[in-house]
């Protein structure tokens, strides 16, 4: 298998985590590329559940090295509770199985508290964020203030550093938040012991990956969130705050474009969406609820409930043409059994015109109204089924139209959470 990126095509939580896992033990090595702990990745794994937020899920096969590249931002209490956690369930996650970019940037507990803190006091204008100091972090990297790994290794740069931070930071929190500032101690406090705890675990990840690849050994690339909450191409300003798209892959481990094989898109066989901003496909009642349900549809990290709705193929599409996606995993096809008919959206009613791209003005998703197509549904579990030819025959249809919805074939669909409820096309 060539390099692979792995990405999500909808807004996240489309269930990239259980396609990583199934193909970990076919590379050498998986780096996340970007993101923070605001996003988790679910494992079932013969019975058991792995909730994993920053380790990738290749960490589950012990011949898989797993990277986390400089584009991921890293809470280190967070990072290190993830790890212990793991060791305790008997998953080796010692250096030679997990490294780290010393170039990733540090989420301070400012960060934390700003996110919150801004977050409320947008009333009922809010993003909807996680409040775990994501966005803060990234702003704080482009503003060329962030702490980053490399500077644990100088711990006067890194008080400087946090100083300078908190006379702006202070003044954010208790004057226009009316919050009780952080102390210097506060915050230096919160990264010794778990700084001490990573140390083994860096490296310079473009070396490793060079390193990895000189041997002959193959690399899959995940990001943790869904193309459509991309800071650039994403439904904006109800985005994350870094690059989802593949492309990012790149940049956000070191290494050229020319080091990217092939892409493949995770779609869910429906549509959910976190938090805030339009999702013209959104269910309530009876249809929602059968998704929500059936779908197990709570945040891994939050435990915050997801808006459902039907397939979305205008938000699909453009998310191939972003990423350059060659082919596509269907996942929780089995959630879509009981329903006596399905809809999959084909196209906008947007201000009179029918479009067939998501439109770019902001709030311009929450004017779009649905153009949908009408398939038969199937009443049969799919849970035991392990081929395509299995199917019902109206799930096959239904797969067969996502794939010329999409443009791209379908390699993979899900029809289960463990493993082995996976039919490989």
């Amino acid at each position: 298998m060539p390099n692979l990126v792995v990405v999500g095509t909808q807004w996240g939580d489309e269930g990239k985590g259980k396609i990583v896992d199934l193909l970990a033990t076919r590379v050498a090595a998986v780096v996340r590329f970007q993101g923070g702990h605001n996003a988790g990745h679910t494992v079932a794994v013969g019975g058991e559940q792995y909730k994993l937020r920053l380790i990738p899920s290749g960490i589950l096969h012990s011949g898989t090295v797993c990277m986390l590249g400089n584009g991921v931002v890293l809470d280190l209490e967070e990072l290190c509770a993830e790890i212990e956690a793991l060791v305790a369930r008997g998953v080796d996650v010692g250096p030679k199985r997990l490294r780290i970019s010393r170039k990733c940037h540090l989420i301070l507990p400012y960060h934390r508290l700003l996110d919150e803190a801004r977050e409320n006091y947008k009333g009922d204008r809010k993003i909807g964020t996680t409040g775990r100091g994501i966005g803060p972090c990234y702003e704080d990297k482009a503003g060329r203030c962030g702490v980053r790994v490399c500077d644990l290794e100088d711990m006067e740069l890194v008080r400087r550093k946090i100083r300078q931070a908190l006379d702006e930071k202070n003044a954010l929190l208790a004057g226009l938040y009316g919050r009780k500032p952080i102390t210097e101690r506060e915050v230096l406090d919160s990264i010794v012991r778990p700084a001490a705890r990573i140390k083994p675990y860096l490296a310079d990840i473009s070396e490793e990956i060079a390193l990895v690849e000189g041997a002959g050994g193959e690399i899959l690339f995940e990001g943790a969130q869904g193309t459509h909450l991309d800071i650039d191409h994403g439904t904006y300003p109800f985005v994350t705050s870094s690059s989802t798209v593949a492309g990012n892959a790149a940049a956000g481990s070191g290494i050229g474009p020319d080091h990217l094989h092939r892409v493949l898109g995770v779609v869910k066989a429906y549509t959910t969406r976190v938090g805030s901003g339009g999702m013209p496909t959104e269910q309530g009642g009876e249809i929602g609820g059968h998704l929500q349900k059936k779908g197990v549809e709570f945040g891994t990290v939050t435990g915050r409930e997801r808006r459902c709705g039907w397939l979305d193929t205008v938000i699909l599409r453009e998310s191939v043409r972003l990423c350059g996606v060659n082919s596509l995993a269907v996942t929780k096809l089995d959630v879509l059994s009981g329903l006596p008919e399905l809809k999959i959206c084909v196209a906008y009613n947007y201000r009179g015109q029918i479009v067939e791209y998501p439109p770019q003005a902001e709030g311009g998703l929450a004017e779009a109204v649905p153009v949908y197509e009408t398939m038969g549904g199937w009443t049969r579990s799919l849970d035991e089924i392990r081929s395509f030819a299995e199917l019902p025959a109206a799930a096959q249809d239904y797969v067969r139209r996502l794939e010329d919805l999409a443009g791209r074939p379908v390699s993979m669909v899900s029809v289960g959470p463990e493993r082995d409820q996976t039919i490989m096309r």
